[in-house]
C-alpha cells in the first residue's frame, strides 16, 4: 500500500515537472504575430489538464503523502496565468474570462490559505502574492470593480502582513505594486460613465445603421491587428499596461452583451452551499467559461501592447505584422511618447507654442544627424521627403541616445501596406510628413494636439493619461475632465443626458459622413469596421470641443489634426458638429468657457 502511494505522488512530482517545462516554452513565445503558435498552447494545456486530473483522482492518497493545498493553488494559477497569456496574444476574451475563472476558484477556495507553516513559508507566501497580482490585473481589465477592491484589501494586508513576519526580507517590489496599483484605479475614479468596450446597446444608432450598412466605397478594409505602445517617464500604469493602453485595449474590443453584461457578484461560496477547506479539494470546473462566452459578437481585433519598447523592438514588430498582413485589411499603430531626450509628455503644459519646439528638435537632430542630410530627401513617386529625420518621438530611458530616436522616416516602408496611425506626442505634428510620402498606400493619419488644455490645470495630476487618448476612448469623461467637472453618483442622469446628446449626435455625423461624395478613399474604406469609424467620430468631436474651448490665437498647438482632411461637412464649424459643443456647454452650464462667438 505504502509503494503505490509513493508510485502516485511520483506520478504526480513528475506530471508538475512536465507541465512546469512546457509552461516556460510557451510563455517564451512572441506576442505578436499571426503565425499560429496553437500547437504550443495544445501541448501546454494538455499537459495541465492531465495534471489536474491525475491530482483530482488521486486527492486522497496525495493528501496523505504530504500534497499541500497551496500546491493545488499553483497549479490553478499556473492555469490562469496561461489563459491570460493567451489572450494577451490573441485579444480573444474567453481566455480571460478562463484566467478569471481559475483565479476566482484559488481565491473562494483559500487554497494559499493553508496551515500556519505554509504562512511562515516565505516562498509560499511569495507565490501567494505573485496570484493576488496576476488577478488583480484580469479583474482590471475585465472591469469587475467589486473584486478589484476586494482584492486590493487583501493584497494590502498580505503584504503588511509578510513585512511583520520576515522582517529579513527587503519587500520593497511588493510595496510599489501597491502604490502602482492604488494609483491605476484612483485615476479613472469618477469618471466611468459607460464601458470602454464597444457596446451593442450604447454604440450602435439606429436611424444611422441603415446608411452605414448601405455604405460601399471601392474597396473596403478590414480591421483585424493593431500596435499598441507607449514610452513616458512616471506614467500611471500596473504591471506592465499603462493607462493609455489600458484604454486603448478596452476601446478596441467587443462588450459582451445579454446576461454577460451583468457585472458579476463575487460570493465565497459556490453553488450557495458551503466549502469544505479542511482538505486538499481541487475540484476546479475546466469548462465553466461555456456560458460565460458571448456567442453573438465578432472577434476583437489582434493587438500586440509593447511596454516601453526600444525603437528597434517597435520597428520588428510592425514590420511582423505588416508581413504577416492578410489582403484587404488595415493595422492600427497607436504611438505614444513624447518629443525629445527626458521630456515628459505632460509637462508641454509648462512649454510655449510648437513652433520654438521643432527648432529645437531641428537642432538636436542636426547635431546627430549630420551626416543624413542625404537620406532625409528621397524621391518618392516624383515628390521629396523632406524633414522625415529632422524631428522624432523618444522611446527611451533618461538621455540623449539617437538610436531612442523613432523619425517619421522610419514609418515609412510599413506604407506599402494600409495603416491607420495614431501618434500621440507633443512633438505629433512632425509626423505629418508622412502625408505625401508614403510608399503605396495613402495612411490614415490622426496627430494629437502639441499641448493639453484644462480649465483648471493644477486640478488635473500631470502623470495620469494622454488628454488625447482620453477623447478618443471615453469622450464624455475627457470632456469633463477638461472643463474641470468631477463626477459623482448623484450626478447620474446629468451625464446619461450628456451621453445621449453625443449619440444623437454621433449618429448624425455618421449619416453625413456615409452620405458624403467627398470623403477620400482612405477614410471611406474603413469606415464601415465599427472601431475604426468609432474612432474617427471620437476624433471629430474632440478637435471640435478644443476648437471651442482653446483661445483661437492659440489654435495650432491646441488642436489635433487628421490626414488626408476629412470632409468639410463635419468641421468644428459646420452646424452638425458646433451644435453639439454648444448644446453639452449649455447642459453643464459651462458656455462662458467656450469662445463660440469669435468663430
Amino acid at each position: 500500500m505504502s509503494e503505490n502511494k509513493d508510485l502516485v505522488l511520483q506520478t504526480f512530482r513528475a506530471l508538475v515537472e512536465s507541465a512546469d517545462r512546457k509552461f516556460a516554452r510557451v510563455r517564451d513565445v512572441p506576442a505578436y504575430g499571426r503565425v499560429s503558435q496553437n500547437h504550443f498552447f495544445h501541448k501546454v494545456f494538455k499537459a495541465y489538464t492531465r495534471l489536474w486530473k491525475y491530482q483530482q483522482e488521486n486527492r486522497g492518497k496525495l493528501v496523505q503523502c504530504g500534497l499541500k493545498r497551496w500546491e493545488i493553488g499553483e497549479i490553478a494559477s499556473r492555469i490562469g496565468q496561461l489563459y491570460f497569456g493567451q489572450y494577451m496574444r490573441t485579444s480573444e476574451c474567453r481566455f480571460l474570462v478562463e484566467a478569471y475563472v481559475f483565479y476566482e476558484a484559488i481565491l473562494s477556495r483559500r487554497y494559499f490559505e493553508g496551515s500556519e507553516a505554509s504562512t511562515k513559508d516565505l516562498g509560499v507566501r511569495s507565490k501567494e502574492l505573485r496570484f493576488y497580482a496576476r488577478f488583480l490585473l484580469v479583474s482590471v481589465i475585465l472591469n469587475r470593480t467589486e473584486m478589484v477592491k476586494h482584492l486590493m484589501d487583501r493584497f494590502v494586508a498580505l503584504v503588511d502582513d509578510c513585512k511583520s513576519n520576515f522582517r529579513e526580507t527587503n519587500f520593497r517590489e511588493w510595496k510599489l505594486v501597491v502604490q502602482e496599483i492604488v494609483r491605476f484605479t484612483k485615476v479613472d475614479k469618477g469618471f466611468s460613465f459607460r464601458p470602454m468596450r464597444y457596446c451593442a446597446t450604447f454604440d450602435t444608432h439606429r436611424a444611422s445603421l441603415p446608411y452605414v450598412a448601405r455604405f460601399h466605397a471601392k474597396r473596403v478594409l478590414k480591421f483585424q491587428d493593431a500596435l499598441l505602445t507607449s514610452y513616458h517617464r512616471n506614467e500611471v500604469k500596473f504591471a506592465e499596461v499603462t493607462l493609455d493602453i489600458y484604454r486603448m485595449i478596452q476601446c478596441l474590443e467587443w462588450e459582451p452583451s445579454g446576461t454577460f453584461y451583468q457585472k458579476h457578484i463575487f460570493k465565497p461560496n459556490e453553488n450557495g452551499g458551503s466549502i469544505d477547506h479542511s482538505g486538499a479539494s481541487g475540484i476546479i470546473d475546466m469548462n465553466l467559461t461555456a456560458d460565460m462566452t458571448d456567442p453573438t459578437i465578432p472577434p476583437n481585433p489582434r493587438k500586440a501592447t509593447l511596454y516601453r519598447p526600444s525603437v528597434t523592438h517597435v520597428i520588428a514588430v510592425m514590420a511582423t505584422i505588416c508581413e504577416e498582413l492578410p489582403p484587404d485589411s488595415v493595422v492600427l499603430v497607436y504611438l505614444s511618447a513624447a518629443g525629445k531626450a527626458g521630456h515628459n509628455n505632460v509637462s508641454q503644459m509648462e512649454n510655449s507654442g510648437g513652433s520654438s519646439k521643432y527648432s529645437k528638435h531641428k537642432a538636436l537632430s542636426q547635431t546627430s544627424q549630420g551626416q543624413n542630410s542625404g537620406t532625409s530627401e528621397s524621391h518618392n513617386n516624383g515628390k521629396k521627403e523632406l524633414g522625415c529625420y529632422d524631428n522624432y518621438m523618444w522611446f527611451g530611458p533618461k538621455g540623449n541616445s539617437g538610436s531612442n530616436n523613432l523619425y517619421p522616416g522610419d514609418l515609412i516602408p510599413f506604407t506599402r501596406k494600409p495603416l491607420f496611425l495614431i501618434i500621440d506626442s507633443d512633438n505629433s505634428h512632425a509626423f505629418k510628413v508622412l502625408h505625401g510620402a508614403e510608399r503605396g498606400e495613402t495612411a490614415a493619419l490622426f496627430l494629437s494636439p502639441l499641448r493639453p488644455i484644462f480649465k483648471n490645470p493644477s486640478d488635473v495630476n500631470s502623470n495620469n493619461g494622454s488628454q488625447f487618448t482620453f477623447f478618443l476612448t471615453a469622450p464624455l469623461s475627457a470632456f469633463c475632465q477638461m472643463i474641470g467637472l468631477f463626477p459623482s453618483e448623484a450626478d447620474t442622469d446629468v451625464y446619461n443626458e450628456a451621453e445621449n446628446i453625443i449619440a444623437v449626435a454621433f449618429s448624425e455625423w455618421e449619416i453625413i459622413l456615409c452620405s458624403s461624395t467627398i470623403m477620400d478613399l482612405v477614410w471611406a474604406q474603413v469606415i464601415s469596421d465599427p472601431f475604426l469609424r468609432r474612432l474617427i467620430l471620437r476624433f471629430i468631436f474632440c478637435r471640435s470641443v478644443i476648437s471651442y474651448f482653446c483661445p483661437p490665437e492659440e489654435s495650432e498647438q491646441y488642436l489635433p489634426l487628421c490626414l488626408p482632411n476629412l470632409p468639410s461637412s463635419v468641421a468644428p464649424t459646420s452646424e452638425a458638429v458646433r451644435s453639439l459643443v454648444v448644446q453639452l456647454a449649455m447642459h453643464f452650464d459651462v458656455a462662458d468657457s467656450f469662445h463660440f462667438t469669435e468663430t
